[in-house]
């Protein structure tokens, strides 16, 4: 008998019944039916996907109708009964039917830092085709143009993912499942799903994340994505925002949907590992973000060096490479160990360093520091106090300030600096009566009284570069002064 292509075999089967056997032969259309059905079950054998016995019996149901036909036709309930019945399993491994694909699970470990341990596992889809050749879950979604068929495809990943889970005996971590947008959007007039999946399985709602992919959508669709939120809350699970800093993300997002945990896309830790500045900024978007009430995870980790950023940015959990790689063998995901003691070993080495750096230039400002403070005790001018200062290089302006952080007189500037200031930022120049009582430098230095204050890099907003003041809290016959000196460090 002829070996049919896998996309085509049924099909070719019962085209050919008509012309094969014409009336009533009965007896030739039965030995033929019989060596088809053993062609057939030995194909499915082989490409580990349903025999033909359950290509039978899921012939019948909506689900395989609506793989298989593609219309717009019976498709508004896509519940979990139909999605089920297109699911297998060998052992504890289960796989979903989708058209000719084969969909199964992946996991990847997600750790927290501080615990130094995996808190939770990514569930990604692994996609193959009758062919056996692996398809991209981004490619497999966007092969699908029709909503209806992506929420079905989606629902399937969500199927399989619960079920292999199971099998990881993990009782306590977090699963994270990605969901479409187009589910996110318009799931609800598909059908229940979710909850009833999770009773179902007697899977408890709150050790899922809901992972919602950042994506543009209308404003006037904003309500729905908000009630969807809701409705996972609702059942108990956790959100996370995933991709944030991919193109589309906007802290009114955040704010709005208020999520537990933001996913900070992979881009931004590679931009981090090649820009300061970005670095710098890093830290900053990880502190907003927890002012705001979310864990942070950086996904995409990959080398030593970007594990060392992440731990620098003070984000709580981290996933890449780098730590563990996806696996469909739960027991290989079960033994990996990371070398999380030499990672801390290597990062507080780095801290240590950081802080002789900061010791190198106490140790160097310190003196002509307080020679400058005792030069203005003494009456002489702020220009004459600091001329000491501007003999360092990097040391590039002086000014005095009350406690109340009012600036007392201009600000006097180096020599070299002045020679080479950016024309475009001469209106911040005159800081006279500025009120600097929100920076830390001053704080500090209240604080911390004739004791030489040093700050970590930040911007200068009256030159607009990165710099490091020194401050210091002093008395003189006029009251408490604040002198401060800028050192550039670019």
């Amino acid at each position: 008998m002829q070996r049919f292509n896998s996309r085509s075999l049924r099909l070719d089967i019962f085209k050919r019944l008509p012309e094969r056997f014409p009336g009533n032969s009965w007896t030739p259309y039965r030995n033929y039916m019989t060596r088809a059905h053993k062609s057939i079950n030995r194909f499915h054998a082989e490409n580990h996907i349903p025999g033909l016995e359950d290509q039978h019996r899921l012939s019948s149901s909506p689900a395989y109708s609506y793989s298989s036909q593609s219309t717009n036709a019976g498709f508004e309930n896509l519940d979990v009964e139909s999605i089920g019945r297109l699911v297998s399993h060998a052992g504890d491994y289960y796989s979903g039917f989708f058209k000719h694909f084969r969909v199964k699970s992946a996991f990847q470990p997600i750790y927290s830092l501080a615990h130094k341990r995996i808190i939770g596992y990514e569930a990604l889809a692994r996609a193959m085709d009758s062919d056996k050749q692996t398809v991209n879950p981004a490619q497999l979604f966007s092969l699908e143009k029709k909503e209806s068929d992506i929420i079905f495809l989606d629902r399937l990943c969500r199927y399989v993912h619960i079920n292999n889970f199971g099998g990881l005996e993990d009782h306590i971590n977090w699963l994270f499942l990605n969901v479409a947008p187009q589910t996110i959007m318009n799931g609800k007039f598909y059908g229940s799903f979710f909850g009833d999946l999770l009773k179902k399985f007697n899977f408890s709602p709150h050790r899922v994340v809901i992972e919602i992919v950042e994506h543009p959508i209308a404003k006037k669709d904003n309500e729905r994505l908000q009630e969807t939120v809701e409705y996972y809350k609702e059942l108990g699970n956790l959100i996370a925002i995933d991709d944030f800093g991919a193109g589309h993300s906007n802290f009114d997002r955040i704010w709005m949907l208020q999520p537990h945990i933001v996913k900070l896309d992979r881009s931004m830790l590679v931009k981090a590992s090649t820009e300061k500045n970005i670095r710098r900024m890093l830290q900053g978007i990880v502190s907003l973000l927890h002012q705001g009430g979310a864990l942070v995870l950086i996904e995409g980790v990959e080398t030593e060096e970007q594990a060392m950023i992440v731990m620098e940015s003070d984000a709580d959990f981290v996933q890449g490479y780098f730590f563990s790689r996806p696996s469909e063998n739960l027991d290989q995901i079960r033994s990996t160990r990371v070398p999380f003691d030499k990672l801390f070993d290597s990062y507080k080495t780095l801290s240590t360093f950081r802080g002789r750096e900061s010791m190198q230039i106490y140790n160097r400002y310190y003196k002509i520091f307080n020679d400058a403070i005792q030069r203005i005790k003494e009456d002489h001018s702020l220009v004459g106090a600091c001329d000491g200062l501007f003999r360092e290089a990097s040391a590039v302006r002086c000014y005095q300030l009350m406690p109340n952080g009012i600036q007392v007189g201009h600000t006097v500037v180096s020599e070299s600096y002045s020679e080479n200031a950016d024309l475009r930022f001469k209106p911040l120049e005159d800081a006279r009566s500025a009120d600097w009582f929100r920076r830390h430098y001053l704080i500090r230095a209240i604080m911390h009284p004739d004791q030489l204050q040093i700050t970590r890099p930040y911007l200068s907003i009256t030159g607009a570069h990165m710099c490091i003041t020194l401050s210091m809290m002093f008395s003189t016959e006029s009251g408490d002064r604040v002198l401060c000196c800028d050192l550039n460090i670019e």
